[in-house]
C-alpha cells in the first residue's frame, strides 16, 4: 500500500485511474473502501472543479446508484442536499395523454434523487481524503502511458511516474487515453444543444419531475432542494445561440413559456450553461492493461438522466472485478479479468444507448401520425400496471445482472 506522504520519482499502486470526474472519483472511492491502492490523476485542481461556474448541472441519481454511493460511504454526506424524486410525469407537448410514475406503486422508497454535481464532487473528495490507500494527483496530467505485458506506467507532467497492473481511463468522452490506445469510437452529434439552469419557484414541486417532449427535444424540470428546480432544455442547435444571447428578462420569458405556470412565479438563479449533445460509444472497453469506464466508454443523450448512472454501474462492476481478482491472488490487469468486465457492461450500456437515442428521435418531431402513435403508447404503458412497474424499476437501475454495490452490498 502506498504512503500518502511519499514523494518519490516512481510510485506503485494496484490501479491507476486517469481522470478525476465523478465516475473516476466514485471508482476510486469504491476501490479505496475495499483497501485497494489507487492513484487518481486529474489535470484540474480540486478548487476549480468545485467552483460554481465550472458545472451548474445536477444529476439524477437512480435508486441503484444511491445504493452504491451508500455502500462506499459517500451518500451520507450528500443526502442532506439531495431532493427525492417521488413522481415522474412524462408528457408529449400539449397532449392530454401522459405517463405517470409514482413511488408508492413500488413501495420501495423514492424513484431517485436530484443532486448538484458540485455537491457530488465535494463529498467524494472529502471521502477520498479519509481513505489511506488512495492518492490524488490533481493539477497534473498524464504525458504518456506505457503498457507492457506486466504493468501500466503513467508519466506525469510533474516528472513523477506511477506504476500499476491496471490503468483505467475515466477521462471523458474526448478521452486522450482511449485515443492513445488506438480504441476507435462510433459517435455523432445531435442537431441539438442542451441549455441548463436553475430556477426558484413560488410553489413547492412536491418531488415531482417533469419531462415535456417538445418538437425541438425534451424539456425536463427536475426537483431540487430549497424550492428550486433544475432545467434541462433541449433546443435545436441552430436556434440555441439566439436564445442564449437574449437579454436576461427575454430569456426568462422564453423559459416560462416552456415551463408553464403550475409552480407560480419563476426566478432564474445562478448562471445559464449550454453544451452540445451527442452520442458516443467505444468499439472496445479494454486493451492490454487498460479499461475504459464512464464517458470514456460511452456518452448518451440526457433524455432519461442516465448518463452518470451507467457510469456508476461501470465503476461498481469494475471495482468488484478488481477486488475479487486481488482477493484470489489474480492479476487485475490480465486480459481474462478485463474481458469479464467488458462482457458484463457491454450489453447494459448498448441497450441504454439504443433506448435514449431511439426516444430522442421518436419524440423530437411533430409529425402527426408519429405523435399519435407515441401518445397512444404512453397511454397504454400508463394503464398497464405490470409494464409500468417494469419500466419504473428499469429507470431506478435495479434490474439486470447488478454489481454488489448497486444491490447495496459491500464489495
Amino acid at each position: 500500500m502506498p504512503n500518502k506522504g511519499r514523494n518519490t520519482a516512481e510510485q506503485d499502486f494496484d490501479v491507476l485511474i486517469i481522470g478525476g470526474g465523478m465516475a473516476g472519483l466514485i471508482l476510486a472511492t469504491a476501490l479505496g473502501s475495499a483497501g485497494v491502492s489507487a492513484a487518481v490523476i486529474e489535470p484540474l485542481p480540486p478548487h476549480k472543479m468545485l467552483d460554481t461556474g465550472f458545472d451548474g448541472r445536477t444529476t439524477a441519481i437512480a435508486a441503484g446508484s444511491r445504493n452504491a454511493l451508500a455502500s462506499i460511504g459517500a451518500w451520507a454526506g450528500m443526502s442532506g442536499n439531495a431532493e427525492n424524486i417521488l413522481e415522474i410525469r412524462v408528457s408529449d407537448g400539449h397532449s392530454p395523454l401522459f405517463l405517470h410514475y409514482d413511488h408508492v406503486e413500488l413501495d420501495n422508497g423514492p424513484l431517485g434523487y436530484i443532486v448538484e454535481n458540485r455537491e457530488i464532487r465535494s463529498v467524494l473528495l472529502d471521502r477520498l481524503a479519509a481513505l489511506p490507500t488512495v492518492k490524488l494527483f490533481f493539477g497534473q496530467r498524464v504525458e504518456s502511458l506505457d503498457r507492457d505485458g506486466h504493468f501500466a506506467s503513467a508519466h506525469l507532467s510533474s516528472g513523477v511516474t506511477l506504476k500499476a497492473r491496471l490503468a483505467i481511463a475515466t477521462d471523458g468522452r474526448r478521452s486522450p487515453t482511449r485515443t492513445a490506445a488506438g480504441i476507435n469510437v462510433k459517435q455523432w452529434r445531435y442537431p441539438q444543444t442542451g441549455i441548463v439552469c436553475t430556477v426558484k419557484h413560488q410553489h413547492p414541486h412536491r418531488g415531482v419531475a417533469q419531462e415535456h417532449f417538445l418538437p425541438a427535444g425534451p424539456f425536463a424540470i427536475l426537483p431540487m432542494t430549497e424550492q428550486r428546480s433544475s432545467i434541462v432544455w433541449t433546443e435545436k442547435a441552430e436556434l440555441a445561440p439566439a436564445f442564449l444571447n437574449l437579454p436576461a428578462a427575454e430569456f426568462a420569458d422564453e423559459l416560462r413559456r416552456r415551463f408553464g405556470d403550475y409552480l407560480g412565479e419563476l426566478e432564474i438563479v445562478g448562471p445559464v450553461f449550454s453544451y452540445p449533445l451527442g452520442l458516443l460509444y467505444a468499439e472496445h472497453y479494454i486493451a492490454p492493461r487498460l479499461a475504459l469506464a464512464g464517458d470514456a466508454a460511452h456518452a448518451i443523450h440526457p433524455i432519461a438522466g442516465q448518463g452518470l448512472n451507467i457510469g456508476i454501474r461501470d465503476a461498481a462492476a469494475l471495482a468488484e472485478i478488481v477486488v475479487d481478482a486481488l482477493r484470489l491472488g489474480l492479476d487485475p490487469g490480465s486480459i481474462n479479468v478485463l474481458e469479464d468486465y467488458e462482457k458484463w457492461r457491454r450489453f447494459d450500456n448498448t441497450m441504454m444507448i439504443a433506448a435514449t437515442d431511439g426516444l430522442n428521435r421518436l419524440f423530437s418531431n411533430n409529425v402527426a401520425p408519429v405523435k399519435l402513435a407515441r401518445d397512444v403508447g404512453l397511454l397504454m404503458v400508463n394503464r398497464t400496471p405490470t409494464l409500468k412497474r417494469l419500466f419504473m424499476r428499469h429507470a431506478m437501475g435495479v434490474l439486470g445482472d447488478l454489481p454488489r454495490l448497486i444491490r447495496g452490498e459491500p464489495i
